[in-house]
């Protein structure tokens, strides 16, 4: 009994913690949570800008744009305007802003044609006429009347111009007689293939003519005249062999400002270039 009377008492103490204490509670949890979800939303961004086109950058930023008629095209919303801005055909009509030149609907915008579609359509059936035309130059198709040695002085190129036939000399076979105008049998053989092929389209016809540089040391370069000289006897054999004078849109000399390889004297740059033109 006398042990235990003097054992020293156990005292239990208990402390309360208050809000706010240790680390500031758990406050800077919601802080950090905050921040990973900016930077997802950062980067996520981020990504749709790398990952987007523009057209459909502008689809995303119209979703989030006021429902009110503020944007200059559609406003998107179904109150006063209807969804039309003040650009709409309805207040400005045909302004060339409004949905009526690049948004054409059925009830409300103009029904005028803008020719984008035809446009197309139109320029979709020319590279189909201009590839046929240049398989049956070219002898892909078997149907050439021309021997080996004479195409290999054709090349074609499909451009906004058009399809360009290029005819050129080579240093055994010119295309013209030296220093003259007068055609070859060889560029003679060539104007009937062309003829032949043209028959197959209507479209104008340009011919250009392209000739090799000459040395400094002559007094007078006549490269312009002769440029233009055989373009014009060009299209001589062209009306000839049947092309009709009206189809010719122009003839022009270029002299020997474009050459067609890297050395402005060579028997390269002798060429002709017959155009079928776009409509």
């Amino acid at each position: 009994m006398s042990a235990q009377a003097n054992a020293r008492p156990i005292i239990i103490k208990k402390k309360k913690v208050s809000g706010g204490g240790g680390h500031h509670g758990g406050a800077w949890k919601v802080a950090y949570a905050d921040f990973v979800t900016a930077m997802m939303a950062f980067f996520m961004l981020m990504w749709l800008l790398n990952a987007t086109t523009e057209k459909q950058r502008k689809g995303i930023a119209d979703y989030f744009s006021p429902t009110i008629p503020i944007n200059r095209i559609s406003g998107g919303g179904d109150g006063a305007f209807g969804g039309d801005s003040v650009f709409s055909e309805v207040t400005l009509p045909q302004n060339g802003t409004g949905a009526s030149s690049k948004r054409p609907t059925e009830s409300k915008q103009a029904r005028g044609d803008t020719g984008s579609g035809d446009q197309g359509d139109l320029t979709a059936a020319q590279d189909e006429a201009f590839e046929s035309l240049e398989a049956q130059l070219l002898g892909k198709g078997g149907e050439t009347k021309v021997m080996d040695n004479d195409l290999r002085h054709i090349v074609t190129r499909l451009t906004d111009e058009g399809l360009v036939v290029e005819i050129f000399a080579l240093e055994d076979t010119p295309l013209f007689e030296e220093g003259t105008d007068i055609p070859t049998p060889l560029l003679r053989d060539l104007s009937r293939l062309i003829t032949e092929a043209a028959r197959a389209v209507e479209n104008d016809i340009a011919v250009e003519g392209h000739v090799q540089a000459q040395p400094i040391v002559i007094a007078e370069r006549s490269t312009w005249k002769m440029s233009v000289a055989r373009a014009d006897a060009m299209r001589r054999l062209l009306k000839q062999t049947g092309v009709p004078s009206e189809r010719i849109e122009r003839v022009t000399g270029h002299a020997d400002r474009e050459a067609a390889v890297k050395n402005p004297m060579a028997v390269r740059n002798n060429r002709l270039e017959v155009i079928f033109l776009r409509e």
